[in-house]
């Protein structure tokens, strides 16, 4: 029983990590329609700068991480803003052009990160208390999984808010279902579809940031690699849901760590479950059909 626990806790905590970068794409897809391969790249970038100038304010202290964090938000901000406006803009309802430019950024992006800080990945310190563990019901629990729980908790609220709340989020949700009739109106929808690109990748760059302290390391190919399970993720979820992707990258990764556990096979499952779930359900959990 102590095993399942434990397995559902760490597995909730790495839906967590999951859903942290597959906000950003969800966000992005199901409010612009752009399927963004660049996406790990954000994530990269920011884990090695928030490294970069955590290390720098105090390498293993609480400062150093939360400064590490708030670099990594604002980065992943900036990239993905800077990335829709030379790039994307141009290309919007041009799907095949998106995907080759978005996937030459990322390739690109790898051999400019393995340039700079080498191809090896670099082993980071984190606080103390991140590095041991709480005593639930008798089990274990890593504390840096609680860490990214409440991370992937505040953020998901945040979007929600923001998009429901916020002039700027009814402007974005406007736009999306009749993008002429709000730019007659003389609103600037292109600066709204910026904001949406810098709100994914500031979610992006938190996850990178974390990514480092759930693995202890910081690597060119680290968000190339977590960003196949956020497409899954967001596959399962459906393209386009928020929610869907909350609930898939729970359900992913619960079922990865009991899978790795008991069959040494988490990834195998990972790619069984997407497949039934095309198969079954091909909009995914809570997406929708379009029409």
């Amino acid at each position: 029983m102590s095993a399942v626990i434990l397995l559902l806790i760490t597995g909730v905590g790495l839906g967590a990590l999951y859903f942290l970068v597959a906000s950003g794409l969800s966000l992005i897809y199901g409010l612009m329609g752009v399927l963004n391969f660049a996406h790990g790249s954000f994530l990269t970038l920011s884990g090695f700068l928030g490294w970069e100038v955590g290390r720098r304010v105090g390498d293993g202290s609480w400062a150093g991480l939360l400064i590490g964090m708030a670099v990594g938000v604002l980065v992943g901000a900036g990239s993905a803003a800077l990335t829709e406006l030379v790039f994307i803009r141009r290309l919007y309802n041009r799907h095949i052009e998106q995907v080759l430019v978005t996937v030459g950024l990322g390739l690109a992006t790898v051999a400019l990160f393995e340039g700079i800080w080498g191809s090896d990945p670099i082993q980071i310190k984190s606080p103390g208390w991140l590095s041991r563990t709480t005593e639930i019901a008798g089990v274990h629990i890593p504390n840096d999984r609680w860490l990214l729980i409440g991370a992937a908790v505040a953020v998901l609220l945040l979007i929600v808010l923001f998009l429901q709340k916020t002039s700027y989020g009814l402007i974005i949700r406007a736009g999306v279902e009749n993008r002429t009739m709000v730019t007659a109106l003389g609103i600037d929808v292109r600066r709204a579809f910026t904001i949406v690109f810098a709100i994914g990748g500031a979610a992006a760059g938190l996850g990178g940031v974390l990514a480092s302290v759930y693995y202890g390391q910081v690597s060119a190919h680290q968000g190339t690699s977590l960003l196949i399970y956020a497409f899954i993720v967001t596959v399962i979820g459906g393209l386009g849901s928020l929610s869907g992707a909350a609930i898939a990258a729970v359900i992913v990764a619960v079922i990865q760590q009991f899978a790795n556990y008991y069959f040494g096979a988490g990834d195998l499952a990972v790619v069984l479950l997407l497949a039934v779930v095309i198969l079954v359900r091909p909009t995914g959990l809570m997406g929708k059909v379009k029409h």
